[in-house]
């Protein structure tokens, strides 16, 4: 099969020419095409999806999975890590035992826990009656429920580095983030392993000239990924484009959907936070703390994009950085012999077909 397209992404360039499907991988690329139409690039893949249309995955059963990820298929997202905020143990164990392991589409790669391990000083949305301190019994427990595969913790808790360590051989990839961790504590953490800072800026200590904070150091060193969330509301573009100048190529996008996003304005669940949302922007009801966002992933790819960040990056930071960051190597890539999960775009930057192991699941 052939996806009929002018162009595709084939690491960081763009290769003219067709691409050929065969039995659920990518068989060849830059094939003659006379009449393509259309970019071919890696499916995207979302570190942080609290929610999408409707759906809150803390109480998210198998129906509810299947719903969101027909609408997140929509939006280019091949593969994803359903976000479960601070919430008592006991809602966190039973969503993690909910989460599907038969074979879906978009693929569910785990969980992504944002917690409860963050600092008291920045739980942003985060209900701090649910927050903890680094526990190793309580993450075992949370680990043994369900997937668990990303777990962001302020790395300045007391046995933060530990937790760290026992999450990184239990395989979970650990993200520093809702955090007021100095420069010094921040490099420990990364240099314990800690490998990504979770949404730059947003619910961690701010820059200062003496003293950094964990954003600046993430920015600083070359062995840390960098989330983002570019929906021009929790970062201002100079602040994106500073973080691209610093960090391009280890920079992931990554959306923080909640379940507002493709549902329209109105009142929504966050965890068991309620949660507001007007004009497309959501913010925790009562006090208007910023709570998720509505962005979709091929918006961010085009926000990014405006900012001035070439196509191909831009795409990369939507697919090959948050694959890499989880150590899949057969996601992210769009080149023989890789997995067929792809997303095809139009000269606007619009979805028009999506595939996942070769399977058309979107086509406009």
């Amino acid at each position: 099969m052939r996806l009929g397209v002018e162009a595709a992404l084939v690491g960081s360039e763009l290769v003219r020419g067709d691409v050929a499907i065969e039995d659920g991988a990518v068989a060849a690329v830059g094939l003659p095409s006379a009449n393509g139409r259309g970019l071919a690039a890696p499916g995207f893949v979302d570190l942080q999806v609290n929610g999408f249309a409707g759906v809150d995955f803390l109480g998210a059963g198998e129906a509810a999975y299947r719903s969101a990820g027909e609408r997140l298929l929509e939006t280019g997202v091949t593969a994803y890590l359903p976000t479960l905020i601070t919430s008592p143990e006991e809602r966190l164990l039973d969503a993690l035992a909910a989460v599907p392991r038969t074979q879906v589409a978009p693929r569910v790669l785990g969980v992504h826990l944002e917690g409860p391990f963050l600092s008291p000083e920045r739980l942003g949305t985060h209900p701090p009656e649910a927050r903890r301190d680094p526990d190793l019994e309580l993450a075992a427990r949370l680990l043994d429920a369900g997937p668990v595969r990303l777990v962001t913790l302020a790395p300045e808790l007391r046995g933060a580095l530990d937790l760290a360590r026992f999450l990184a051989g239990r395989g979970v990839a650990v993200s520093c983030g809702h955090s007021d961790a100095t420069a010094e504590q921040a490099h420990a953490a990364f240099d314990a392993g800690v490998r990504a800072v979770t949404h730059v800026f947003n619910a961690m200590r701010p820059i200062a000239h003496r003293e950094p904070g964990v954003a600046a150091v993430a920015l600083a060193r070359d062995d840390v990924v960098v989330q983002v969330i570019v929906d021009g509301i929790h970062l201002a573009p100079d602040t994106v484009r500073l973080v691209w100048r610093a960090a391009g190529g280890r920079v992931a996008l990554v959306t923080d959907a909640m379940a507002a996003a493709r549902a329209g304005d109105g009142r929504f669940r966050l965890g068991e936070v309620d949660v507001v949302v007007r004009d497309g922007v959501a913010r925790r009801e009562g006090d208007g703390v910023l709570a998720g966002s509505v962005l979709t992933m091929v918006e961010a790819v085009r926000n990014l994009h405006r900012l001035g960040v070439p196509l191909a990056h831009a795409l990369a930071a939507a697919s090959a950085v948050p694959a890499r960051l989880l150590g899949r190597r057969d996601l992210g890539r769009l080149e023989p012999g890789a997995r067929a999960d792809v997303v095809v775009l139009d000269d606007a930057l619009e979805v028009r077909r999506v595939l996942v192991g070769g399977e058309t699941h979107v086509a406009a």
